[in-house]
């Protein structure tokens, strides 16, 4: 997740601050109202070329660097900006305005970690700035701090209750500090009735109601007191058109005990929805049960941060949510068309062009998918995973010569994009280049969820004439093969919506 923020920017830009003759002076004087004209209108580009000829009139001067600085930023050149606002930093390092753009382009070149440091400077300097404060928010949750960015953002929901950006952000930290503690539960009781209730629970939520009655009655074996279940069990009843079968799962959910708030005090919290107090109390806990309780008052506040947002106006993150949200359902297509609009909302905004573009791409649509990409790429060429989408892209038309550049580019910049190495492999093998394929089909072997990645790689070590090898991997595919069909036959006996007991 990035934002972006012209009108911020737009505020910042500084003033020509040194005039040395009367004469150039007034021809400086007027360059800098062009290029201020220029960046008003969006005309990014031609703003920088004034801005260049200023600085190499006027030079240590730090505004105007700065200014040279944004008008780079806002054209897309990110790196060119961040390399003029460190030169205004080295003549002023305290400069407000250079640490906060300097910030937020390292966020928007995918450097979180950078983009904290700066922010933290400028926020020593100006600590009330709510710019700065909203974009460190942003940065730490982008490092993988979502406990520090929570914090922020809360009390940025606070000073600025219309900020469509601060209540999304706060959504997804809690969606992010409920997936660590769901993560921590299925480690220290993978498979307990806490586990498969969160599991239940996350599959009803995206209509998946043969699978979550499935959890809910394991459950429901593991822990038959659970309150909660019955209920839930009850509204997947009502989804499949058994309001009879819902009445009787209803009634013995009623025939549950109240929690005993001496010893159930985290229930009793949920309950009374006092969910802030839950994420509070169990920061340090490492049992199961505060796991549970945790992740679900987590999502609960992210839910109750995602209501809020859909209360202000429509925005950039109102579409952002739906798209995320069509995307879970695998409803692609309809993805696409939030981005769409989300993009109308923030022309340019990279972040949003790149959403766009893999919701098409998943959707099917990969000619439009590619020319997307192909536009991305033209202002981030070195960017791992536009490469790797763009190659992943052309592979799926058909194109395997022509993916193999990008999928290349794509792992020189990121050795360990495991799915750029699955497509790189497959792309050489289509090519008639088996010796190429093996190294990278077997780095992605991690990532083969159905086992077609091992068959592809023994057909590799067929073509290349590794016979011994080639048949051990087919016998490895076979046994993947089969167990997976195994395993979806029994979930798919196992999951009938059947009756109640």
């Amino acid at each position: 997740m990035t934002f972006t923020r012209p009108p911020m920017r737009a505020r910042l830009l500084l003033v020509l601050a040194i005039a040395p003759a009367a004469a150039r002076a007034q021809d400086l004087a007027e360059k800098s109202h062009q290029a201020k004209e220029l960046m008003a209108s969006g005309k990014f580009v031609e703003a920088a070329t004034l801005y260049r000829e200023l600085v190499r009139a006027v030079p240590n001067n730090p505004g105007l660097i700065t200014n040279l600085g944004m008008a780079l930023d806002m054209s897309g050149d990110k790196t060119g900006a961040v390399r003029e606002y460190q030169a205004a930093l080295r003549l002023d390092p305290d400069q407000f305005p250079a640490l906060l753009l300097l910030g937020s382009a390292y966020l928007d070149l995918g450097q979180p970690s950078r983009a904290v440091d700066a922010l933290g400077r400028a926020l020593k300097i100006q600590p009330g700035s709510l710019d700065a404060q909203e974009i460190l928010a942003e940065a730490l949750l982008a490092s993988g701090r979502p406990g520090e960015a929570v914090r922020r953002f809360q009390a940025l929901s606070d000073a600025d209750p219309k900020n469509s950006k601060v209540w999304y952000g706060l959504g997804v930290c809690y969606e992010r500090l409920a997936q660590q503690s769901f993560d921590a539960l299925a480690k220290a009781a993978p498979g307990s009735g806490y586990w498969l209730d969160l599991v239940a629970e996350s599959r009803l939520e995206t209509k998946q109601d043969y699978s979550a009655f499935y959890f809910y009655h394991q459950a429901l074996a593991k822990m038959p007191s659970m309150r909660g279940v019955h209920a839930a069990i009850a509204e997947v009843y009502k989804d499949s058109g058994h309001p009879d079968w819902a009445d009787v799962e209803e009634q013995k959910e009623r025939q549950l005990p109240p929690p005993d708030c001496n010893t159930q005090k985290l229930e009793c919290d949920f309950q009374a929805g006092r969910f802030l107090e839950i994420v509070a109390a169990t920061d340090q806990a490492r049992d199961p049960e505060a796991y549970y309780w945790r992740t679900r008052a987590c999502n609960k506040l992210a839910l109750d941060a995602y209501l809020r947002l859909g209360e202000l106006p429509p925005s950039e993150e109102t579409h952002e949510l739906k798209a995320k949200i069509a995307s879970d359902r695998r409803q692609y297509a309809e993805a696409a068309k939030e981005w769409r609009q989300a993009l109308q909302l923030s022309p340019g905004n990279s972040y949003v062009e790149k959403e766009l573009a893999i919701a098409r791409y998943k959707s099917g649509d990969l000619a439009g998918a590619q020319t997307l990409f192909e536009e991305l790429l033209k202002r981030q060429p070195e960017e791992p995973d536009l490469n790797f989408y763009l190659g992943d892209t052309i592979l799926n038309s058909q194109n395997a010569r022509a993916a193999i550049p990008y999928l290349e580019k794509a792992l020189q910049g990121d050795p360990h994009l495991l799915p750029a190495q699955r497509s790189l492999g497959l792309a050489y093998l289509q090519a008639g280049q088996a010796d190429k394929a093996i190294p990278h089909l077997k780095a992605a072997l991690p990532v083969d969820e159905d086992g077609s990645l091992h068959y592809q790689l023994g057909r590799a070590y067929q073509a290349s004439g590794q016979r011994e090898l080639a048949s051990a991997m087919l016998k490895q595919y076979q046994e993947l093969h089969g167990a997976q069909q195994s395993e979806n036959a029994a979930v798919e006996k196992d999951v009938a919506i059947t009756p109640p007991e």
